[in-house]
């Protein structure tokens, strides 16, 4: 009983059309039922579920099956009984009448039951994640991602994009996060570093002359670790010669075009442009989520010389934001204190609240505003009867921060997300460089290779944080999927912005003088993007953790569950490299 495997079907391929055709299938087994000279088996394979049936001379074999064994069947085609079809399923029409079984593994109990909703722990799922990709929703998700990543190849493959694979063994060049370093045993003392990402290497690529450049590249960093995050991670990467950023706009709503609807989504382009300083002024993010209002008001004006210690104070030397919530009036004061402390891991004290009410205002700061004050900030809000104001005020970090975060919180909490809405949009006109207070000077925003917008070119020694960048984000619902930039292709440019970053000419021959060489060779204007293929995934698939897209994730704390890693190694490897460990 063998059929080439490239001819045998999946199991939920066959339909009515099927009716009377024998067949070979292999697969697993989801669970068998016995009904007295009868069994039915569901036979599992990635591509969904068909029924078994044993009956007459093949009872016996069918009552010795367990759940995940592996199997391979032969047998007819048939449409099931009166009555019996299962509307839920591909094949809920027909079934397989069993005419002959190879046992081919039998499976031990497993530690949970292979199916979704599951109720068994993340983390016993991860020990056990071969189990738990069996699952159908866990199978789906990657072959949701194979779709993702074909449909991506054969689109750049006709945009007349190389695909080129760059090194996973190079120099340490830090970009912001720490490097996974690996030691040398040939040059003991000296250390590879896992990519970031291939930031310098795809630009050297375009010195090459390759100019249009992508790769489903694997990137590397030792940072701290969250739900959208992983040590090591995927990016659909890409750079081209002689564009602009409309030109890199227009390719990626292309490619949203091409992918999203895999999964029903429909892009509207042109997507939307909104300015970095317009989204933190509005939603107090550089990912706003504008599937819904909420949006941040000024009230600084209405602050300033008000009475009130606190807010007077934050209008003198910081921001003075706050948000209306519609029908946030008919809170308790329990709800009410509840939202000083969700706002208080960002770095603020808390929040001041103000309501009309039928019965007039309410506010703690009344006693200091007055019930004209408190209308003052309730009017200036545009808040209306029943509605809530939350002010915040303090640094513009901390007030941008906490009243962005506080805001998607509440859109969730009172179903103020319309269910199936999905916006896109491009974020624009970021800083060039932040300032760091703790080291006392600027850092890149992005890379020390981005380019400065040309108008502001002349305030980079004069007005550094003034500078702004032609670099630019994809935004969906909230979450960023992707940023670039237009790079600096002028050795001059170059220096000033080395010189903006502190970096010396020694220092930049240090860590870049790979890529500078290549620069003295002719450089052709360039730019990029890197799409987070992990984090769009895990929206397409409706998911919440990128853990759920990937095949086999680490946990928060860096772990693998299932292999161990990371480990000790064998003390003869540490002599080889030239290590010890203290």
């Amino acid at each position: 009983m063998s059929t080439s495997a490239w001819e045998r079907p999946w199991c939920a391929s066959l339909a009515v059309g099927d009716l009377g055709r024998t067949v070979e299938l292999v697969g697993w087994v989801r669970r068998r039922r016995d009904l007295g000279g009868l069994v039915f088996v569901d036979l599992r394979d990635r591509s969904g579920v068909v029924q078994l049936v044993f009956e007459d001379r093949m009872v016996a074999e069918g009552e010795r099956l367990s759940a995940e064994d592996v199997l391979r069947v032969r047998g007819e085609v048939r449409r099931r009984a009166e009555g019996q079809a299962n509307p839920d399923l591909a094949t809920g029409e027909i079934e397989i009448r069993v005419t002959g079984l190879e046992l081919l593994g039998e499976a031990e109990t497993p530690p949970f039951v292979v199916e979704d909703g599951v109720n068994a722990s993340e983390e016993l799922r991860l020990v056990h994640r071969t189990l738990d990709l069996r699952r159908p929703e866990m199978m789906a998700n990657l072959v949701l991602r194979h779709r993702v990543v074909a449909t991506a190849r054969r689109y750049f493959d006709e945009m007349g994009f190389l695909e080129v694979e760059t090194p996973m063994l190079t120099r340490s060049t830090p970009e912001g996060a720490r490097d996974f370093l690996v030691p040398s045993r040939v040059h003991k003392g000296s250390f590879y570093a896992l990519p970031q990402s291939p930031q310098l290497f795809k630009q050297l690529l375009q010195v090459a002359g390759v100019g249009r450049y992508v790769q489903i590249a694997r990137c590397f960093r030792d940072e701290d670790l969250r739900a959208d995050r992983q040590p090591e991670f995927s990016q659909i990467d890409l750079e081209a010669s002689f564009v602009t950023e409309e030109d890199l706009y227009t390719l990626i709503e292309g490619l949203f075009e091409r992918i999203f609807p895999l999964v029903g989504i429909d892009c509207a382009t042109p997507f939307p442009r909104m300015t970095y300083e317009r989204a933190l002024e509005g939603f107090g993010s550089d990912r706003p989520d504008t599937r819904f209002g909420l949006e941040l008001v000024e009230l600084a004006p209405i602050a300033e010389g008000c009475r009130f210690e606190v807010l007077e104070r934050a209008a003198a030397t910081g921001r003075v934001k706050g948000l209306v919530l519609p029908g946030g009036a008919g809170l308790s004061r329990k709800q009410l204190d509840a939202l000083s402390e969700r706002v208080r891991p960002f770095g603020a004290p808390g929040v001041l609240w103000f309501k009309r009410t039928a019965d007039g205002v309410a506010s703690p700061a009344k006693n200091a505003l007055g019930e004209e004050g408190v209308r003052r900030f309730l009017d200036g809000a545009g808040a209306g009867e029943g509605d809530l104001l939350v002010a915040l005020g303090g640094p513009a970090k901390v007030v941008f921060a906490a009243l962005g975060a506080l805001r998607l919180e509440l859109a969730a909490e009172r179903g103020l997300i319309p269910p199936g809405r999905h916006d896109f949009l491009w974020v624009t006109d970021f800083p060039l460089l932040e300032w760091d207070e703790t080291a006392g000077r600027f850092f890149a925003m992005h890379h020390p290779f981005t380019s400065p917008r040309p108008e502001d070119l002349e305030r980079l020694a004069s007005d550094p944080g003034a500078v702004r960048a032609r670099a630019y984000d994809v935004v969906m619902d909230g979450v960023e999927l992707g940023g670039g930039s237009i790079r600096i292709s002028d050795p001059a440019v170059q220096r000033r912005m080395f010189a903006a970053l502190g970096i010396g000419e020694d220092e930049a021959r240090e860590r870049f003088g790979f890529l500078l060489e290549a620069f003295r060779y002719g450089v052709p204007p360039h730019g990029g993007i890197a799409l987070g293929l992990d984090r769009m995934v895990m929206l397409m698939a409706g998911r919440d953790s990128i853990r759920d897209v990937i095949a086999f994730p680490k946990t928060t704390s860096a772990s693998c569950l299932m292999t161990g890693a990371p480990s000790s190694v064998d003390p003869a490897q540490l002599v080889e490299l030239g290590l010890k460990i203290q």
